[in-house]
């Protein structure tokens, strides 16, 4: 009997949005007895937050671990990152959960984030200086990088039960990476931390000991086929796909260099579930807070000190990802995320009480931008003013070039927003259904899943 259910929770904006808390609440609500994580690596934050005050950080198992008989499947092309999941592991054993490792399946074709790919991320983004593109310093996208460069070099988790295989790909990726960095410039090599990470390329233990690292994991979590993950979901109950990071950062329709190296949209999830042979339609909910957030740097119109008055227990301006920013809710950039994330049937919104609690959140209806030749196959402008954005037009896959240009686009942009402030939760809703052109399905006004509640 095939599952009942299949919903994906995806993000519209640039990450931080709730992923985690609907995630949680929606396996209480629901049969689900499978979160699958669709794509990214363990670049993921997804934080859920229990009535106690419990808290974890998730990164690679699904957001639905705290509730008891939930699995978690990390399906191809996820980025796993073995060690990490082993320390995440030992978190969440501290936290009560100790079968955690019990419930996950990883498929035996995703590809493996190594400790060479982590030094190699954080180093380029070093080098980059001034012109950072923003990371979290786990080194996925490095994994994806050299996958595409090198593909006889590529490292898949079910490789790693080989291990005579698996050191000669790891010494083959170190020394490629090590060559590589050893022609950087000598102003930023000589800091502490690049100093730290070209050691480790330098050095030929690691391969070893990381790999030795890994042998708990493959102990407990052996390498799934494709078709023992099928049986696994095509089962009564529900399966719920969690996106990582939102569609603004995706690595085709994203503000190009600040994205990720993954696709977020719903044809990603619909390909993983063919993948596994799931024929359900598949609900597709989009997740957003009610006002805008980012880590690291990049175009945000409507970016506003003034709502730093917003607290961030969980999101701080430390460490690789940078200063996280809040902004004021944005038409423009809402349409242009539904636009690219394909189909939606639903909407889920988080952080509705910060309407109530700060009280002077502004709708931004348009930006104001002086014309530039070329603008017009970028956005579209109001006819009597000419001055003013309504629309971004999406551009086609792969077209980096153009998506660099739209980001040059933003950050010349100048919100324009409307007279009145937001009065209620009750506006902003409105707002962003029509926007959207569905309805909101789940609302939150507090950090735990008891704060959800249907519409």
């Amino acid at each position: 009997m095939p599952a009942s259910r299949l919903v994906s929770v995806l993000g519209l904006a640039f990450g931080d949005c709730g992923k985690g808390l609907f995630t949680d609440a929606l396996c209480r609500r629901w049969p689900v007895h499978s979160v699958v994580r669709f794509n990214g690596g363990a670049q993921a934050g997804h934080n859920v937050v229990l009535p106690d005050g419990c808290h974890h950080t998730f990164a690679q198992f699904g957001s639905g671990t705290l509730v008891r008989g939930v699995a978690t499947v990390l399906a191809h092309p996820v980025v796993v990152h073995p060690t990490a999941l082993l320390v995440e592991n030992e978190r969440l054993g501290a936290k009560g959960i100790d079968d955690a490792l019990a419930r996950l399946t990883i498929d035996a074709r995703c590809p493996v984030n190594t400790a060479f790919h982590q030094a190699a991320g954080r180093l380029r983004e070093i080098a980059r200086g001034a012109r950072a593109h923003g990371t979290c310093g786990v080194g996925v996208g490095e994994t994806v990088r050299h996958r595409l460069g090198h593909p006889d070099e590529a490292l898949s988790y079910g490789e790693l039960t080989s291990p005579a295989r698996a050191l000669r790909k790891l010494e083959a990726i170190r020394l490629r990476l090590r060559d590589e960095f050893s022609g950087f410039g000598r102003e930023w090599a000589e800091t502490p931390t690049a100093r730290r990470e070209r050691a480790l390329l330098a050095d030929q233990r690691v391969a070893e000991t990381w790999l030795a690292a890994c042998t708990p994991l493959l102990r407990e979590v052996p390498p799934a086929s494709p078709e023992q993950i099928a049986a696994r979901l095509d089962r009564p109950g529900a399966v719920l796909f969690e996106g990582a990071q939102g569609v603004l950062l995706d690595e085709d329709h994203g503000f190009h260099p600040h994205t990720t190296w993954s696709s977020i949209g719903t044809p990603a999830v619909d390909a993983v579930a063919r993948d596994y042979g799931l024929s359900g339609e598949i609900e597709h909910l989009g997740v957003l807070r009610a006002y805008l957030t980012r880590h690291g740097p990049g175009p945000m119109p409507t970016a506003d000190p003034a709502l730093d008055v917003l607290r961030e227990p969980h999101n701080s301006a430390h460490g690789w990802q940078g200063a996280f920013r809040r902004g004021h809710p944005d038409a423009v950039l809402l349409d242009y995320a539904v636009s690219v994330v394909g189909r939606l049937d639903g909407l889920l919104v988080s952080h509705l009480d910060a309407v109530e609690r700060v009280r002077c959140l502004r709708w931004c209806a348009a930006y104001e931008l002086p014309r530039r030749p070329g603008d017009g196959q970028l956005c579209v402008r109001n006819p009597a003013r000419r001055e003013r954005v309504e629309r971004l037009r999406p551009g086609s896959a792969g077209a980096l070039d153009r998506q660099a240009r739209l980001t040059a686009l933003l950050s010349r942009a100048t919100p324009a927003y409307e007279p009145e402030r937001i009065t209620g939760a009750g506006e902003l809703i409105e707002r962003l259904e029509a926007v959207a052109g569905c309805r909101v399905r789940f609302v939150s006004a507090g950090p735990s899943h008891r704060s959800v509640s249907a519409r």
